[in-house]
């Protein structure tokens, strides 16, 4: 038996060198922008275009897109005035598309939001104006509330195996029956001027400071979590992003949040309901990217079967969600309410509810589960009520507004499924 020396392969070395020369290493994009700087951050971004990762570009530039045409059409659009009433008019809208968020994630639909902002709006109406019960405690019994029906349409859902969207669907109409029995025969209850409720988007912060403040501590802590993570990534030797990039991001949100601040300090001073909001974005923000629980529903979003064998308790985690989002249209309806300094029938009515799933939809959340963050709230509702008040300075009729968010809405949903397709093929999806 013959041994042939030429298959011998001595320790160290390659077989075969010229497979091994077009052999392509795979190093991680931040590496490439440490190391090629200007170039590595162009061809970082060339590659998340051709693999559909396209974050919130398109929303961005279609928001400055829609300002620039209603600033030529009007000039008082851009006013600080027009600016800081669409931050207050949003806050309501923003508040239930949070809520939106959380169960998009989940790849499934709440329907039953509106109602439950408009029973939120009367069960506080009726508890602290027609039965006089402290306003604190009637505001806090009324958030509750949706947190029970939220909690009880996830129990149909998860437990029994409704689909969320026939659960929620039923939850529309009993809830605004609800709401109707709550206020009775007279349909509208007026809120107290100088109540809790209607402190919620009446109140300003009137000393230039405080918007100059809340900028100053929104830039601080962006970049200090920021370079936390990028020095506990270097610590665990996972690639992160250079300094100059924090550094880079840093000063960009400086530049937004001190704009913002002249804004607000040229009107009233700074909402009381931006700083609320902005406290809920951040605070919801934490929960679903630095804690367990937030990755867990990020892997139902994903794969309900792979996430029940990796030990998630899938029916807990989806009541929850639907408990959230329940929360959320309580607290959005309360500052509808305080809006409008009253509880009526039309409460939660209208176009509501598709505005707070267009929200969260046109800000970047996938309708198909599994991608999206609260921040695209804001995006959202941003858009969508940019529009309506550009339209509103125009004199133009609410049937076009209505079409012209559809269209918008539309558009979105287009390119989340381009962009879902666009991954399957770069293999990422």
């Amino acid at each position: 038996m013959s041994i042939d020396k030429t298959s011998e392969t001595p320790e160290g070395a390659v077989e075969n060198p010229e497979a091994a020369a077009k052999a392509v290493t795979v190093v991680d994009p931040r590496l490439l922008v440490r190391e090629q700087g200007l170039a590595g951050y162009v061809g970082e971004f060339k590659r998340k275009i051709k693999a559909g990762d396209l974050g919130s570009i398109p929303v961005v530039l279609g928001l400055v897109v829609i300002w620039a045409i209603f600033a030529t059409l009007n000039s008082n659009f851009l006013t600080a005035g027009n600016l800081s009433d669409i931050s207050v008019a949003m806050v309501g809208t923003g508040m239930i598309a949070v809520g939106i968020v959380f169960v998009l994630l989940l790849g499934e639909i709440d329907l039953s939001v509106g109602s439950l902002s408009g029973v939120a709006g009367a069960s506080f109406a009726v508890l602290s104006v027609t039965h006089g019960m402290n306003e604190w405690l009637a505001f806090i019994l009324a958030i509750l509330t949706g947190t029970v029906a939220g909690a009880i349409q996830g129990f149909f859902f998860a437990r029994i195996g409704v689909p969320a969207f026939a659960v929620t669907l039923a939850g529309l109409l009993f809830w605004n029956g609800l709401m109707l029995q709550i206020l009775g025969s007279n349909g509208t209850i007026n809120l107290d001027s100088e109540g809790v409720v209607a402190k919620l988007t009446s109140y300003y912060f009137t000393d230039v400071a405080a918007a100059y403040v809340l900028a100053v501590v929104v830039t601080a802590g962006f970049f200090i979590s920021s370079y936390l993570g990028n020095r506990r990534r270097e610590a665990a030797g996972v690639p992160s992003r250079p300094l100059s990039e924090t550094i880079a991001r840093t000063v960009l949100l400086a530049i937004l949040a001190f704009a913002v601040a002249i804004v607000y300090n040229q009107y009233k001073g700074l909402p009381l309901a931006v700083v609320i909001f902005i406290a809920v974005l951040l605070l919801t923000d934490f929960v679903l990217r630095r804690t367990a629980y937030g990755r867990k529903i990020f892997a139902l979003g994903g794969s309900v079967e792979a996430s029940r064998r990796a030990g998630i308790n899938v029916e807990l985690i989806r009541i929850s969600v639907f408990s959230i989002s329940g929360t959320f249209a309580a607290i959005g309806g309360l500052f509808i309410a305080s809006k409008i300094a009253s509880a009526n029938q039309g409460a939660g009515a209208g176009d509501l509810l598709m505005n707070a799933i267009a929200a969260a939809v046109i800000g970047g959340t996938s309708l198909f589960g599994g991608r999206g963050r609260t921040w695209n709230a804001l995006l959202g509702v941003l858009v969508i009520v940019s529009i309506q008040y550009g339209l509103a300075l125009e004199g133009i009729a609410s049937p076009v507004q209505y079409m012209i968010t559809g269209g918008v809405l539309l558009a979105t949903v287009v390119i989340d499924a381009v962009t879902r397709k666009t991954q399957k093929t770069a293999g990422r999806a």
